[in-house]
């Protein structure tokens, strides 16, 4: 019997068999689990050939996380099919080229605001719109994100975005841990997948991770990460909430 048998997960951001997201949905069907998948705009045909490569092939739901309808239209689905939702994972993420880059001093606000409300505020958004269903089955929201307590080179007002993302974690663990529902982030090292060869400079990133995580760190490696949230997605962690879990080859620990 699978960790995951009976559970029922909504995971976002499956764009290429590259994506963290795809692994862990991956996973999460061989462990058991009925998966809905999400996919955005242009994304939606790409998210739908990529679920095909599934061991079972979950339906895909139009989710546009800055459009409210489609917030309600997805809830309203998910409320039909199954009653409840045991699980979320948001890996989600977009920051106009302005914002990266090194552009930091020159950006603009428009392009920041996209940055916040797409990879910040989404995360209230659609822990939000999922409440009832997450609240029936005492669930868990796990967010994908990268370490934003220190300065990275090229990442600019997407570190900004990131931080804002991690607090807003903080407060939704508060607001929602009444109802049952636990919400925690994982901190991860970098991976290529699509979102992450879009930033310029990426590189950099591999290059301070070689040589410096201790228990060494693979770039085309998802894994790792994705038994990771799973565990948070699981009833494994039935006390925990508000918390950051850092799954970098423990990159993040070490000094100069």
């Amino acid at each position: 019997m699978g960790l995951f048998e009976g559970k029922k997960l909504l995971i976002t951001g499956v764009l290429t068999e590259a994506s963290i997201a795809y692994a862990i949905a991956e996973l999460a069907i061989d462990e058991g689990a009925e998966v809905v998948l999400t996919g955005a705009g242009r994304g939606m045909r790409l998210t739908e050939r990529t679920a095909r490569k599934l061991s079972t092939t979950p339906d895909v739901l139009e989710l546009d996380v800055t459009k409210p309808d489609q917030l309600a239209a997805v809830a309203a689905d998910l409320t039909e099919r199954w009653g409840k939702i045991d699980g979320v994972l948001h890996a989600i993420g977009f920051a106009p080229e302005a914002c990266l880059g090194g552009n930091f001093m020159n950006t603009e606000w428009d392009d920041v605001s996209v940055a916040v409300n797409i990879s910040a505020y989404s995360l209230k958004a659609l822990a939000g719109a999922m409440r009832p269903l997450l609240a029936e089955a005492n669930g868990s929201v796990v967010g994908l994100t990268f370490d934003a307590t220190v300065a990275w080179p090229a990442y600019d007002w997407m570190g900004v975005a990131k931080a804002a993302f991690e607090s807003t974690a903080r407060y939704l663990a508060r607001d929602l841990g009444p109802e049952g529902i636990r919400v925690n982030l994982i901190s991860a090292g970098p991976i290529r997948t699509v979102a992450a060869k879009s930033i310029p400079g990426f590189s950099q990133f591999e290059d301070a991770w070689d040589g410096k995580a201790p228990l060494g760190w693979d770039v085309n490696d998802q894994v790792a990460v994705a038994r990771s949230t799973l565990a948070l997605l699981s009833d494994w962690f039935p006390a925990t909430t508000g918390t950051i879990v850092h799954v970098d080859g423990g990159y993040h620990a070490m000094g100069a």
